[in-house]
């Protein structure tokens, strides 16, 4: 017979008094069992075509594409307030869009320009670069498709160790593969081993489930309206599965990735939690586009506070064992955090 785990207080109120704890800032400060710092988030950017370029998102308030030059500006502002890396997606014309989505592999891309750019003007930045067809392909599917379209799994794995590759050779830091096809981080980090490449890390999109939260996400990529009323649960997760998503991130650890992470967060949060209690590996987590724009929607109807919920937000995922957050928070938190350190 196992023994029971005795209780943490023998003693009873009032002799335990848990709000004694709670009483003053100081202690609260204290006893807090989860920090947040700009050490934890990461940017992610949209990046544009052209020169002195910046459009907003309608459905993301506050959030713009920028054209490299700009984004390289707002790099120096990401460094100071102590952001340690972006994560690029790049915003590809259409005229430059295909059924195989080969221009992710272009050395002279979009993405690998902002790399470079990036790398060049601020080189202790890290840069996160996304490894997916989606923002490439005219189907708007995260691969290649066959005539019934269905995403073929191991022609698209090719597709994306000749992205990653690409990546790599501008300068990325490390690549993100969030496609979901099986063994494509086995196949890259083969890649990046027989390139040369022994320290670009792999952060693979292991948990990405096939949520309605991403809306936004499309429509600042211009991917929503190639995917039309298609769907991509034939590779993303469902919704409904835990354990699965344990056995992924055990699978592409095995395979190389150096990190991994849970797409969307918050309703997502007993994955993270699971991750990182059973497997105990560097965990990210996404904070994702629908997730903001709902935050940011109540905020500007004066239904919520909009700084307090964001804070509280991101704490949740600390709490839950999250190392790392994806956030478009990521500067306007590391303001309010270096703001209040100062006052």
């Amino acid at each position: 017979m196992s023994k029971q785990r005795p209780p943490i207080s023998s003693r009873a109120y009032p002799s335990t008094r848990l709000r004694r704890n709670r009483a003053s800032d100081f202690s609260r400060r204290l006893v807090r069992e989860s920090q947040l710092s700009p050490d934890n988030l990461i940017y992610p950017v949209f990046v544009l075509e052209g020169e002195n370029q910046r459009e907003a998102v309608p459905s993301m308030p506050g959030v713009e594409r920028l054209s490299v030059d700009l984004l390289v500006e707002q790099a120096a502002e990401l460094v100071e307030l102590g952001i340690p890396a972006v994560a690029l997606f790049p915003v590809v014309p259409a005229e430059r869009k295909n059924l195989s989505g080969s221009g992710a592999w272009d050395s002279d891309g979009l993405a690998q320009r902002a790399v470079r750019a990036l790398k060049k003007a601020q080189p202790e930045l890290g840069v996160i670069t996304d490894v997916a067809l989606d923002p490439f392909t005219t189907h708007g599917q995260d691969g290649i498709i066959d005539h019934n379209g269905y995403v073929l799994n191991d022609v698209t794995v090719e597709a994306l160790v000749n992205q990653a590759l690409s990546h790599a050779d501008a300068g990325a830091d490390v690549v993100a593969p969030s496609d979901m096809m099986d063994g494509r981080v086995a196949a890259i980090r083969d890649a990046l081993e027989g390139a040369g490449y022994v320290n670009t890390r792999i952060l693979a999109y292991s948990a990405k489930y096939a949520s309605s939260y991403y809306g936004p996400f499309r429509d600042a990529v211009g991917s929503a309206a190639n995917l039309g009323k298609a769907d991509k649960a034939t590779y993303q997760m469902d919704p409904a599965n835990s354990d699965e998503a344990i056995h992924e991130v055990a699978m592409d650890l095995a395979e190389g990735a150096d990190m991994v992470m849970i797409k969307p967060g918050m309703p997502y949060l007993d994955i993270v939690h699971r991750v990182k209690t059973e497997l105990q590996v560097p965990t990210f987590v996404y904070q994702v586009s629908g997730e903001y724009a709902m935050h940011m929607a109540a905020a500007q109807n004066g239904w919520l506070d909009g700084d307090a919920v964001m804070m509280e937000s991101l704490m949740a995922m600390r709490r839950a064992g999250a190392d790392g957050i994806l956030t478009y928070f990521a500067v306007r938190a590391a303001r309010l955090m270096r703001d209040r350190s100062r006052a």
